[in-house]
């Protein structure tokens, strides 16, 4: 994790990353659909014909065409086909983040395993996921676009609990952390004191 920036300008980080520009895949809904025989694994990893796709441009370009749409599956979309894609879990992975400022002034930046950055905030919220009572291994998630995520990195999620500060949600205390004005619970304290 790196730390910059004593005073974040939400604004002008939002502008940066949006700079990039992506496909309008949200718009095209061709008529050929079918199956692309991909997957994307929960380490990120994109495999075809169940072998990994090593290059690392190739799999850039097919995450600027990956949609999810409202059945839930992913889909790989140009404006003239729409194939369905496997993903075991999210889409892709929050490799590094960024903190800039500290406090409820603080603005977190992800970068993810396609080079996509994301500025947490009310559009790209954080969440925390636990499996079950047998599991409750958190699995934190930051919203990147059009209903996708990246699964939090297991050490970005250490960084990202050493930037954790107490503060009240629905009565009850929590750990969380804050980026653009939002603060997203990481978990409740009851269960930190139990741990």
């Amino acid at each position: 994790m790196s730390q910059n920036s004593p005073t974040p300008d939400p604004e002008a980080i939002a502008a940066r990353i949006e700079s990039g520009g992506l496909p309008p895949v949200h718009l095209w809904n061709p008529d050929n659909c079918g199956e692309s025989e991909m997957r994307i694994a929960r380490d990120g990893t994109w495999y075809h014909e169940g072998r990994p796709i090593r290059r690392d441009r190739m799999v850039r370009l097919f995450s600027t065409i990956l949609r999810r749409d409202g059945d839930g599956a992913h889909y790989l979309v140009t404006p003239v086909e729409k194939l369905r894609i496997e993903v075991e879990d999210a889409p892709f992975l929050a490799v590094e983040m960024t903190a800039h400022g500290a406090g409820a002034e603080q603005v977190l930046v992800f970068r993810t395993n396609v080079g996509d950055e994301v500025m947490a905030g009310p559009a790209h919220p954080i969440r925390v996921e636990r499996a079950g009572p047998e599991d409750d291994t958190p699995s934190p998630y930051v919203h990147v676009r059009g209903g996708l995520e990246a699964l939090i990195a297991r050490a970005v999620f250490y960084d990202l609990v050493e930037l954790g500060v107490e503060a009240e949600v629905a009565g009850e205390p929590h750990l969380g952390v804050w980026s653009a004005g939002a603060f997203f619970p990481l978990a409740p304290m009851s269960e930190l004191e139990d741990a």
